[in-house]
């Protein structure tokens, strides 16, 4: 386990978070770093992965993991946002930096997304390089993985359908996965770099555990359901009653059935 390599996989992000800014100046749309997000994870997986002699199946496994992972988020969010003006919170944003936000978003949304994408990928340096034998721990992390994936992708799935009728325009989700989480999407999320964790406890390196603890923060208090939920209940009043029958992240029974059959969201 060096930490050369760790420090290739933060070269490999920045230049792929460079390379996308160019891009964003071009098309006067920061949105476009949401889409390269997960790349820039893989990007620092592959590095650490190829600069270990031998390559062992373990290391295979995991790498595959992260691709899966990567691909199907950023073709999910790039479809989402295709044709779409900026998001508003990077709108948000850009107001307030504004002049010159253009180059001043290199370091506030390209360089700052790029260093939180290294310490998110910290487990993934230390199971993709030290080599260990399977456990009961890659099984579990397999688990929560698998799990964060199907609540990731079906709950994406749900909510695309949704929005597509001109019926629910104004409405709230609450069916399917959405009914039991306000954030399956996240709390999917939270499964997966949980389990990616879990991979790394047979090598001793607790201290990662930075990685599933950050991103759980970034989900809860900073980008995900704090901000999605910041002004939500003035837009669409019936998110009132939601958040009252339904849990902001963890899955549960819905608290009050009657307010069941309403319909979704963000």
């Amino acid at each position: 386990m060096s930490f050369s390599i760790y420090l290739s996989g933060l070269y490999a992000i920045l230049a792929l978070a460079t390379i996308t800014w160019v891009a964003s100046m071009f098309k006067r749309d920061v949105s476009i770093v949401d889409s390269m997000w997960s790349m820039m994870i893989f990007t620092s997986a592959y590095i650490y992965s190829s600069n270990v002699e031998p390559y062992w199946s373990r290391s295979s496994l995991i790498l595959t993991l992260v691709l899966l992972w990567a691909l199907r988020l950023t073709l999910y969010v790039t479809w989402r946002n295709w044709g779409e003006p900026e998001d508003s919170r990077y709108q948000a944003i850009r107001q307030k930096y504004e002049p010159n936000f253009a180059y001043k978003s290199l370091g506030i949304i390209f360089l700052f997304q790029a260093f939180l994408a290294w310490i998110i990928s910290m487990p993934l340096w230390v199971a993709l390089t030290v080599p260990f034998e399977s456990s009961i721990y890659d099984t579990v992390g397999l688990t929560f993985w698998t799990i964060g994936m199907v609540f990731e992708t079906v709950s994406d799935w749900q909510l695309a359908r949704f929005k597509a009728d001109p019926g629910n325009h104004g409405k709230v989700m609450n069916r399917g996965l959405w009914r039991y989480t306000r954030h399956p999407n996240y709390f999917g999320e939270c499964l997966i770099w949980w389990g990616f964790f879990l991979f790394v406890i047979p090598t001793g390196a607790w201290w990662t555990i930075t990685s599933p603890l950050l991103l759980t923060f970034l989900l809860l208090k900073f980008s995900g359901v704090t901000m999605l939920e910041k002004d939500i209940v003035d837009r669409r009043p019936a998110y009132r009653d939601y958040i009252a029958s339904t849990n902001a992240f963890i899955p549960g029974l819905p608290k009050n059935r009657e307010d069941s059959t309403q319909a979704d969201q963000v």
